[in-house]
């Protein structure tokens, strides 16, 4: 039986489980590794595509790589009639970007009997209703071997995490926004699904509590695998891919991609399929961005909370859109921009509030010389602060002063030598 390679690799995991706290199931975090996914490396990340790429790349046979289910929809060949071990891909809720996958076994009573991966947090079998049953593949060169998996990913997406974070901030709990209380961008009821539960009276409290203290390593998997692998990032040019990424956070998976779309000039139907990727690759870098840029702006005016974060909003779709650009190789003039909104200076020159040495100078000037110049100013250190403040404070705060001034200007001189780069102003939004 051709199916026998996988589905052996398959049962050898049947009863492996997620563990509870922070332990992890190494077994679980090696399937990550072999499906491409070597950046993951807790347990509690959804992992039902894991477990499929898992068992196939060790049966030789390549996977999608990717960690969404829907993305089997498009590999192998779409077969009509179910073999046993066959790929099958299920809806899970009205989520267009969420979804279930793993191995035919069977049919019984009009449900599928599923061997998979993350089903009841363990490799078990289920039976899943017929009527979500999204389709059946069948790998398309069944002889030939897979290419080693990738141990790691650079798409991107670290740089475009960074902006993410940078523009949500910490925790807030603001009772305008519809988010409700919110950490990094994760809303509440984004962070209880990626738990696996839904927010109640009885957990909310615990929820918002273990909201507050995510770690980095929660954070980023749930980024890549909720918004940047469902807006299809990763095979967009990366100018868009870092506005799609912006988007799908702040939007929603589903407007981001017909926000894309709109913006390419191509069908909108909320679909990323061969006419969207296509129209991506080809587009004039700084035109798409424009339009996607113009499109979101036209969709934040719309809200009815507008008047809250309008300003907001559109002070980060500006700073999205000039860092998106940064990123177009093709535009030499774009070449050098970077993150962080730093001052500028003549080309010839160096600007001054950039020369330890002056910095250096004027510390020590307002340590060692202002104290001497105090009686004239008029300025003095009266016998009654000398007292509560202590005069051997006074000396220390002076010496420590004079210290750092001095250190400063010889670290400014060696400096000197150094080759100056340009600074170049960013527009504020």
């Amino acid at each position: 039986m051709e199916s026998e390679r996988w589905l052996q690799q398959a049962w050898r995991e049947f009863g492996q489980a997620e563990r509870a706290g922070r332990a992890e199931n190494a077994r679980i975090v090696a399937m990550f590794r072999d499906a491409g996914n070597a950046s993951i490396v807790r347990d509690e990340v959804a992992w039902c595509a894991a477990f499929c790429g898992a068992c196939l790349e060790r049966a030789g046979i390549r996977s999608t790589r990717s960690l969404m289910a829907r993305s089997y929809l498009a590999w192998g060949e779409a077969i009509a009639e179910p073999r046993m071990g066959a790929v099958a891909v299920f809806s899970r809720g009205n989520d267009p970007s969420l979804g279930h996958v793993g191995f035919w076994l069977g049919e019984s009573d009009g449900s599928i009997v599923l061997l998979g991966g993350n089903q009841v947090n363990a490799v078990s079998v289920v039976r899943y209703p017929k009527s979500r049953l999204l389709g059946l593949r069948w790998p398309a060169n069944i002889g030939a071997a897979a290419e080693p998996a990738p141990q790691a990913k650079d798409d991107g997406f670290a740089h475009a995490l960074d902006h993410i974070l940078e523009m949500e901030g910490g925790f807030t709990d603001d009772p305008h926004d519809p988010g409700g209380p919110t950490n990094l961008g994760v809303t509440l009821a984004v962070f209880a699904a990626w738990r696996k539960t839904a927010v109640s009276a009885a957990n909310r409290a615990r929820l918002i509590r273990d909201l507050k203290a995510i770690d980095r390593d929660t954070v980023h998997a749930l980024y890549r695998s909720r918004y940047w692998e469902a807006a299809h990032c990763d095979a967009l040019p990366e100018p868009i891919a870092f506005m799609q990424f912006d988007a799908a956070v702040n939007h929603g998976v589903g407007t981001a991609i017909r926000c894309l779309q709109e913006a390419l000039g191509v069908s909108v139907d909320g679909e990323f399929g061969p006419e969207t990727r296509a129209a991506a690759g080809n587009a004039p870098m700084a035109a798409a961005l424009d339009a996607y840029a113009a499109i979101r702006e036209r969709r934040y005016r719309a809200l009815s909370h507008f008047w809250r974060f309008g300003r907001g909003w559109l002070r980060r779709v500006d700073i999205t859109r000039t860092r998106a650009a940064a990123l177009d190789t093709s535009n030499p003039e774009q070449g050098d921009t970077d993150m962080n909104l730093t001052p500028s200076m003549p080309s010839d020159g160096k600007w001054w509030g950039h020369s330890l040495t002056i910095w250096g100078t004027i510390v020590t000037v307002l340590s060692s010389v202002l104290p001497a110049l105090a009686p004239v100013t008029g300025i003095d250190v009266t016998p009654d602060l000398i007292q509560s403040a202590g005069r051997g404070v006074v000396e220390t705060v002076q010496a420590v002063g004079a210290l750092v001034g001095t250190l400063l200007t010889i670290y400014g001189r060696v400096r000197a030598d150094r080759p100056i780069q340009r600074s170049i102003l960013k527009p504020k939004g």
